[in-house]
């Protein structure tokens, strides 16, 4: 058990998920919704479910698969390469949600997360890393923005440049999946 047991999941899902459709989703919701507060819990309850799911897979998968290290690092490898080369499209970049309720945002955000790159990413880390803290790391990390884009979203979203966070976030995405092979 270490810091990088918790920082490296941390910070990867943050850079991974600016920008990303799922925090569309929370920056939508964020304009229909009446309690931010109701609406962060939904939220990152889906991310528990979602992430923990990944985690408590990832986890299974080390003990019983013994290359599952190589083929972590290939996975990141092309997720990285993916990340880098993917172009948006005009309607991932549009705001079209109904009305918000709790159970509305929970399960957006659960659809939303369900085989995205940063659950992936949790179920990764898992098979390398002390599993509990990978789940916190990403889930703090998903709560950390989620929390920012709705309380801070309208402003932000005109300073942030998604092109620039997606490159960096694909080069940590290549570089810890070359690492899984030195070490």
């Amino acid at each position: 058990m270490t810091m990088e047991d918790l920082l490296l999941p941390f910070i990867t899902v943050l850079l991974a998920e600016m920008g990303d459709k799922t925090q569309l989703a929370v920056f939508c919701l964020a304009l229909r919704s009446r309690s931010r507060l109701q609406l962060l819990i939904s939220i990152i309850s889906a991310f528990i479910v979602a992430d923990g799911i990944a985690v408590i897979l990832g986890d299974f998968l080390a003990k019983f698969i013994p290359n599952i290290k190589s083929i972590t690092g290939i996975v990141f490898i092309l997720c990285g390469i993916t990340i880098l080369f993917k172009q948006k499209s005009k309607e991932e970049n549009e705001c079209v949600i109904g009305e918000y309720s709790f159970l509305s945002g929970f399960g957006l955000m659960l659809i939303s997360e369900m085989g995205d790159k940063t659950q992936l990413v949790s179920g990764l880390f898992a098979t390398k890393y002390d599993p509990l803290l990978v789940f916190i790391g990403a889930v703090s990390a998903l709560a950390l923005l989620s929390t920012i884009t709705i309380y801070l979203g309208k402003y932000i979203v005109k300073r942030i440049d998604e092109k620039t966070v997606s490159k960096i976030a694909a080069i940590i995405f290549i570089l810890i999946g070359l690492a899984s092979f030195i070490s």
